[in-house]
């Protein structure tokens, strides 16, 4: 849960420190006890006060040649840079009872980012004193002031790195507005147009402005290696949108704090304090993250009504309305199942491989969406089967008997008389599914046979083949290759239970998960799918948009499988001479709308199980096709290196699924290209990355993408408000004078298979 925190300003310390009725308290410890009666759970002070500020500027700022004492001046400012050090009165907080549970608060004065050498340099020896001063104190994290001069960021991310390197322990938070209001004044920056790109010197602001606050951070916390003890204090001082993907920017982030003053507040009819519609709704989604809240100014009185208590109260009221708090707190729901698992990586199964443990079995058993889901898909192909008489199923990997149970009610239900195989390699589950048999189905309903069902002969060609060996992209876990065998089972107009599945990628960013991944020790686990809940992301890209006209949707379909396959070459067997049918590829392209930095890909999948019933964790659909499904996580694709992103960018990510005798790969790739005036790239050191506009007659690389859809539909839903359709394709002559310049590109992850892989 959150903590929140009241902001002692100096003047409110001073103002404590005259009080009579202190006793043995100090006015820190004092104001910890007040903010705690007010509702508060501790307090944020500045760690030092105006005598600091004024010595340090005494011997760091003020022109010694206007002073008599220059030499003195000098050489005390030599002795404090050799030696640094507090004197009693210029610091707030001295004792550990009093810094217990408080955030200390850095001078805000210290000019780290300052065009001026020597004040930087001095404003850095400063800020390691007073992080030293506070780590003594014991203190867990701090407030770092905020950068403000954009051009000398790198200056200032190169000083709290250093600050990292010798303060051990200690989180250091930096303190960055979420947005800049004047740069939203302005508009942000778009495709250049031709006239725009003719009259330069009418641009409204210098190139260097145009850096966002999020992008200061970006460049901070690169610099610092993306240390996982630096966090963000991110501060909502100006008035937030209704609705933009720009703050969408900051949940992928690691926002430890929210700073908000009271000014940020409006009073309502009865004149309590409430924030506005869209402060209240980005603090709704940032709460996910569980940060601490920085309530300041509350004591100035700034609203009539409810006091400083109001503040706490009303923050807490948006967090228990908070959609993921309040789905976290509901049984039943992917939250409440995934609690602890956000952003967990794990390795995907390999069912060929391994046989699964029963309590691996056990947890996916209490998904009830899932079989509720399975048990309507049978019932639904039974009741449709055209033919009278007796049915034959098949459940191939039927596991501990799930399946096998819910295909028992669709025959009950449908009234059909049927009969069930239950296929499964797995020698301890069999031991199950022969308790199971025993004690609830007979002989009567139900044969077990035990073997690997690429292989294994069952006694009859059957009706319907069911099965549950998809993954979290469909076929990671080689649902294909399995179904290729299993299919022999199936008369000509036999069903297949999934009948198809589809797999779909979207460009994700997440510090989170960039740690996660480069804290393993071995290499090769930077290009392994992992699945993971996915919690602190933030998708990049937008639907449709960008200048080339090639871009998709935000989420894009790869590929999918159907089954039973149909005019398959086989051996005599029944079996497929080669696995190169399954070999899939597909190339996408996507709109990156705001500056962003990519860290890897969510894969999901979306499956047909018969007719219109379905599987989906597609973001988009899955509440309406399966909604708190519990089974399956999205899958992640990492890039072992991040790829900034410019806003306006178009990203184009190649994915392919590879095989041979052995194994199932994948292999993933991506490049970035950035729309520019076309008079900008007349120099030939552009033309080699020049992307064209529109179709080459030669059909080289560089044409428009044509496996990116510009039509994304689901057929498990027949409803128009799902189904996006993108303009289309800009005449040429609409977008001449801007081209698409390449910026940038990773590395060919995992080639060949040599760091993930699933075994046959």
């Amino acid at each position: 849960m959150p903590a929140f925190c009241s902001h002692y300003t100096p003047e409110d310390i001073a103002e404590l420190s005259r009080r009579d009725d202190l006793g043995d308290e100090t006015p820190v410890l004092r104001a910890t006890s007040d903010a705690r009666n007010s509702g508060y759970d501790t307090v944020c002070v500045p760690l030092t006060n105006e005598k600091w500020k004024a010595r340090w500027r005494e011997l760091c700022i003020l022109n010694p040649e206007e002073s008599p004492d220059k030499l003195a001046i000098e050489q005390r400012a030599e002795a404090w840079r050799s030696k640094p050090a507090f004197f009693r009165d210029e610091v707030t907080i001295s004792r550990l009872d009093e810094a217990e549970g408080l955030i200390p608060l850095i001078s805000d004065w210290l000019a780290l980012d300052t065009d001026d050498d020597w004040v930087r340099h001095d404003a850095e020896i400063a800020l390691h004193q007073e992080l030293a001063f506070a780590s003594y104190l014991n203190a867990a994290c701090a407030i770092l002031p905020p950068p403000s001069n954009r051009t000398q960021v790198g200056s200032y991310a190169r000083a709290i790195n250093a600050c990292l390197a010798s303060v051990h322990f200690m989180e250091l938070s930096v303190r960055i507005p979420i947005y800049d209001p004047t740069s939203v004044l302005n508009g942000p920056s778009r495709s250049p147009s031709p006239e725009s790109a003719r009259s330069p010197a009418e641009s409204r602001t210098p190139p260097e402005s145009n850096m966002t606050t999020w992008e200061m951070w970006d460049t901070i916390r690169t610099m610092c290696g993306y240390n996982p003890r630096l966090t963000l204090a991110l501060d909502l001082s100006p008035p937030l949108p209704l609705s933009s993907s720009v703050l969408d920017q900051w949940l992928a982030e690691p926002v430890r704090h929210l700073w908000l003053p009271a000014s940020a507040f409006i009073a309502n009819a009865k004149g309590y304090p409430v924030l506005p519609k869209g402060t209240q709704s980005f603090i709704r989604d940032i709460m996910k993250l569980q940060p601490n809240v920085i309530l300041s100014g509350t004591r100035s009185r700034k609203h009539s009504r409810g006091g400083e208590a109001a503040y706490p109260q009303y923050v807490r009221h948006l967090e228990k309305t908070s959609p993921s708090i309040k789905a976290a707190q509901t049984a039943g729901t992917v939250e409440n199942f995934a609690q602890g698992y956000q952003d967990y990586l794990q390795a995907p199964l390999q069912p060929l491989m391994d046989n699964l443990l029963s309590i691996t079995y056990q947890t996916f058993e209490q998904d009830p969406v899932k079989y509720r889901n399975y048990e309507e898909a049978i019932y639904l192909a039974l009741s449709e089967w055209p033919h009278p008489g007796k049915l034959t199923l098949c459940v191939a990997g039927a596991g501990r008997g799930p399946l096998v149970a819910r295909a028992l009610k669709a025959i009950e239900r449908s009234k059909r008389e049927a009969f069930v195989y239950a296929v499964e390699k797995n020698p301890n589950a069999y031991v199950t599914l022969q308790e199971r048999h025993r004690e609830e189905w007979g002989n009567e309903k139900v044969k077990l046979l035990y073997g690997d069902m690429r292989t294994l002969d069952v006694p009859e060609k059957v009706d319907i083949l069911i099965s549950e060996l998809l993954g979290s992209f469909g076929d990671n876990e080689l649902s294909p290759e399995c179904l290729d065998g299993a299919s022999r089972f199936l008369k000509p107009e036999g069903i297949s239970i999934p009948s198809s599945y589809t797999a779909y990628i979207a460009p994700l960013s997440s510090s989170k998960l960039y740690n996660e991944t480069r804290s393993m020790k071995d290499p090769k686990l930077m290009e392994t799918p992992y699945v993971v809940m996915l919690h602190a992301i933030n998708i990049l890209s937008d639907n449709g948009g960008g200048i080339s006209g090639t871009c998709g949707p935000q989420i894009q379909e790869c590929w999918d499988f159907e089954h039973p396959r149909k005019e398959a070459a086989l051996t005599e067997q029944g079996l497929p001479l080669t696995n190169s049918h399954n070999v899939r590829s597909a190339k996408l392209t996507f709109h990156i709308p705001n500056a962003g930095v990519l860290h890897g890909f969510a894969g999901y999948f979306e499956a047909v199980l018969y007719g219109h019933v379905g599987l989906s964790i597609h973001p988009d659909r899955m509440a309406q096709i399966s909604k708190d499904m519990l089974s399956w996580f999205p899958l992640f694709f990492p890039l072992k290196d991040p790829l900034y992103l410019p806003a306006d960018s178009e990203l184009t990510v190649s994915l392919w699924r590879l095989t041979d005798a052995r194994k199932v790969w994948y292999e993933w790739y991506a490049e970035a290209f950035l729309p520019v005036p076309s008079s900008s790239v007349h120099s030939p050191i552009w033309r080699d990355t020049l992307s064209p506009m529109s179709a080459s007659p030669d059909s080289s690389f560089l044409s428009a993408i044509a496996s990116t859809p510009t039509i994304v539909t689901s057929p498990l839903l027949d409803v128009p408000q799902l189904t996006l359709e993108l303009p289309p394709q800009q005449p040429d002559r609409q977008r001449e004078g801007v081209s698409l310049v390449k910026i940038s590109q990773t590395a060919l992850h995992n080639p060949g298979g040599k760091s993930s892989w699933i075994g046959l």
